[in-house]
């Protein structure tokens, strides 16, 4: 007689010890994706610019280089100290366009950092970057920002023009504005100035949310020059820096000239740098490399001087100003964006 099939017993759990769970598939984590190290990146990027430049202009380093081993070292080093004042200037200015109070060492390394960039993208764009990221980094609002910025670019301009009108007023001489422009050339001057400004009003006219983003903008950068101008230290700051900072470039061009031997009368080229730097003004190249170096020069025989002399002042001012602080103003810059200064 066969026993009977009973079932099996079910297995008792083990008392103290917890089941291990089954590997969900879905819930295996992916392999995380490399992040593209883009602070790196910037770190690097104006060095790879730096060298970019310098190679296509390389005859140019060559030629001012030489006209440096010439010169008379006094004024020389009387145009590097001119140079290195500027980046104190546009440090008070800078400050005395916002209300906040700005880290002073950190301004300052921004501001040689910012002349770098400068050189690097077309005129006024490198430096406006830089300095509005700055002053961003430093809890400054961003349409705050930008109205001190506009204010800075309007104070650096009005002091500019200021000069060179009170220096050809006291020296009515110094430049022969038909050698420097001639009279056939004013009237296109006038129609591009017309056309510009006819499809500025255009635009503004036409296209609402333009028109509403200006006035906007106009109401807060108007609110910031007011409460600028309430406070007499920033005040002095502004327009003292404005006025401080191309009367020290003119500086640096007159003892260059002085150096090197140029027979023209220091105001006269300081004359002739503001009337060459503010007709280059329109023209959007980076840092003005070229543009600067031939409206210089032609400014410069219109004062008078003989046009190889006045070529090798140019490119001997324009190594002191431009190249020898190009690489560590690069360097600056990079620094500063991976400190997050910027």
């Amino acid at each position: 007689m066969t026993a009977r099939n009973e079932p099996s017993p079910l297995p008792q759990p083990v008392v103290g010890v917890v089941p291990t769970p089954c590997p969900d598939v879905t819930a295996v984590s992916l392999p995380e994706r490399r992040r593209v190290p883009v602070r790196q990146i910037l770190c690097l990027l104006p060095l790879l610019l730096v060298t970019a430049v310098a190679v296509q202009h390389r005859s140019v380093l060559a030629e001012g280089f030489g006209h440096l081993r010439t010169a008379e070292w006094p004024w020389l080093l009387a145009a590097v100290c001119a140079t290195c004042l500027t980046w104190v200037a546009a440090s008070f200015t800078r400050q005395g366009a916002v209300m906040e109070r700005l880290p002073r060492r950190r301004l300052l390394a921004t501001q040689f950092a910012a002349g770098a960039a400068n050189h690097l993208l077309p005129t006024g764009v490198g430096a406006s970057a830089v300095n509005l990221r700055f002053m961003t980094v430093c809890g400054v609002p961003l349409a705050r920002s930008s109205a001190a910025l506009a204010l800075y670019l309007l104070a650096e301009s009005v002091g500019r023009v200021g000069l060179l009108a009170v220096l050809l007023l006291a020296f009515p001489d110094a430049l022969r504005l038909g050698t420097l422009v001639p009279e056939e050339a004013f009237g296109p001057l006038l129609l591009a100035f017309a056309a510009v400004a006819l499809v500025a009003v255009t635009v503004l006219t036409l296209v609402r949310r333009v028109r509403t983003a200006v006035r906007s903008f106009l109401r807060t950068a108007l609110g910031e020059a007011r409460s600028v101008h309430t406070r007499p230290s920033r005040a002095l700051a502004l327009w003292g820096g404005s006025l401080a900072f191309p009367a020290l470039q003119a500086t640096g061009l007159a003892a260059v000239g002085q150096a090197l031997g140029l027979p023209v009368p220091p105001a006269h080229m300081a004359v002739a740098y503001l009337a060459a730097t503010v007709a280059v003004a329109l023209v959007p190249t980076p840092g003005g490399i070229g543009s600067v170096e031939a409206a210089l020069i032609m400014a410069l025989v219109a004062a008078g001087g003989p046009a190889a002399v006045a070529t090798a002042v140019v490119l001997a001012y324009r190594i002191i100003t431009v190249w020898l602080p190009l690489v560590p103003g690069a360097l600056t810059l990079g620094a500063l964006v991976r400190w997050k200064v910027i």
